[in-house]
């Protein structure tokens, strides 16, 4: 629990308990340590950290497009930071809520790694890109984003979800039993756990348009607590920030979330900003593209940019394509639920 003397204050970092969660809360606390350095002055404030396991990283045999939105990487670390039992909450910016709840807040963005998704092919296996897989072949990814924008270039493979840490998800590749001749996984994910060797090529828009954030650290707050804020202040990285808020204000704006495939890229160079997004269909027939050039000075006036994507978006005809994705979604829901009755009652 956070705590306050007369000389400094004690923040808690919080985030999941995963591997890649907790290399993540590390480099935001390495920052702030530099940020910091003096120990043992007593009107520093001092740092610590806390991980825990989040409904999402419980429940690892259904696939996510079936089992909510982002909420299931946070709600329970945000129910922690209202109760004033943590101080900061540290994501992979992609996992979080467009719209944060009540008293909380986003309060920084850091420096945003490559944000490209990447091909990794089975260990010792002689393909080097997708189109070198055999028809057929196929690819692991437990994302629809992911699956709608590649069925459209590459409908020859198959695609089939695969849930886990990264580590359990490259055993399942590597394994000589397994079903996988490759995954598409962020770029991001595999440097920061040290497995930027296992990346075959990156899959570029616009072959592929990543996930709204990606590569992103966002760290969460109270929306009242002005010490932490003041923290973060010295932790945002403008451009990040900027990008980022214009891509999270498009998706907030199409109602999506981590089953709905909304890709997206985006560019600052000076003072412009350049953000393309796209819809696909989950079976890779429908595309809606479009791209904006906007110039950007406040956080506001990327958030603006971002609206104004989606609604060129949604007037070229997104709305449809995921109205026919929510309708989708739902049926497969009710299925997974009578599969389920099934199987308790047998």
């Amino acid at each position: 629990m956070s705590t306050t003397t007369s000389d400094s204050r004690s923040f808690v970092l919080a985030s999941r308990a995963s591997q890649l969660a907790q290399i993540q809360t590390n480099i935001v606390l390495d920052t702030l340590q530099s940020l910091y350095p003096e120990s043992n002055d007593p009107s520093q404030p001092k740092f610590t950290t806390s991980f825990m396991s989040t409904a999402g990283d419980k429940n690892q045999s259904q696939a996510l497009y079936l089992l909510g939105g982002k909420a299931l990487w946070t709600k329970e670390l945000e129910v922690a930071l209202k109760d004033k039992e943590v101080d900061l909450l540290i994501h992979s910016l992609k996992d979080v809520p467009t719209s944060l709840p009540e008293g909380c807040a986003l309060g920084a963005i850091l420096e945003r790694e490559n944000p490209v998704d990447s091909l990794v092919v089975k260990a010792g296996g002689p393909w080097k890109s997708l189109d070198e897989l055999p028809e057929g072949s196929v690819v692991g990814t437990s994302s629809v984003r992911r699956v709608a924008q590649l069925k459209r270039n590459y409908p020859k493979l198959k695609f089939l979800d695969v849930r886990g840490n990264l580590n359990t998800r490259l055993a399942k590749l590597d394994a000589s039993d397994g079903p996988y001749a490759a995954l598409v996984l962020a770029k991001a994910g595999l440097v920061r756990l040290g497995f930027g060797d296992r990346v075959t090529t990156d899959l570029k828009p616009p072959t592929l348009y990543h996930a709204v954030s990606q590569g992103a650290l966002g760290v969460e707050i109270r929306s009242d607590d002005k010490e932490a804020l003041e923290l973060c202040q010295k932790l945002t990285h403008q451009p990040t920030q900027f990008r980022c808020l214009a891509e999270r204000a498009c998706l907030r704006m199409l109602e999506g979330g981590c089953s709905v495939p909304v890709g997206v890229y985006s560019e600052l160079e000076g003072d412009v900003l350049k953000v393309t997004g796209c819809v696909t269909s989950l079976d890779g027939t429908e595309h809606i593209q479009h791209t904006i050039e906007e110039k950007v000075a406040t956080p506001e006036d990327a958030e603006e940019a971002g609206r104004k994507l989606a609604q060129a978006l949604i007037q070229t005809g997104a709305r449809k394509i995921l109205e026919d994705i929510n309708v989708e979604r739902d049926r497969r829901i009710e299925q997974a639920k009578a599969q389920d009755e099934v199987a308790a009652a047998s």
